[in-house]
């Protein structure tokens, strides 16, 4: 029974087919509704038609990166201030510094959050 009343919109934008469906199946067993997209572009599409609650997004993708898909989600009107979860193995250092200036909701390193622990960190920052 999922602990949640209404359902959080999630949107994951994610080349690597095993993680998204892996994030997917831990959302939606919890609840919430989850749309997925494997590219920077198709996940531009994902958010301006969606409108979700919140954004999982990789920074390494084919057709448009996750720093450019950043920006244009952050000159949407409705989406200035629509929470942004980056998800990368990238080290600290060579994440983008226009990531941190657009208003990152949090970076997570893949390699060292479960995934229990990954929406433990979105339900709090729906909540």
């Amino acid at each position: 029974m999922p602990s949640i009343k209404v359902p959080y919109k999630i949107a994951i934008i994610e080349d690597d087919p095993t993680i998204s469906q892996m994030y997917r199946f831990k959302f939606e067993a919890e609840g919430y509704i989850v749309e997925t997209a494997e590219n920077g572009k198709l996940g531009l599409s994902l958010v301006k038609t969606m409108h979700p609650d919140i954004v999982l997004l990789d920074l390494m993708m084919p057709e448009m990166n996750g720093d450019q898909v950043f920006a244009e989600i952050r000159k949407i009107e409705w989406a200035k201030d629509l929470k942004v979860i980056i998800l990368t193995n990238m080290g600290e250092q060579e994440i983008p510094n226009s990531i941190k200036t657009m208003g990152v909701t949090a970076i997570i390193l893949k390699a060292n959050m479960t995934p229990r622990q990954v929406f433990e960190l979105v339900k709090k920052n729906l909540s």
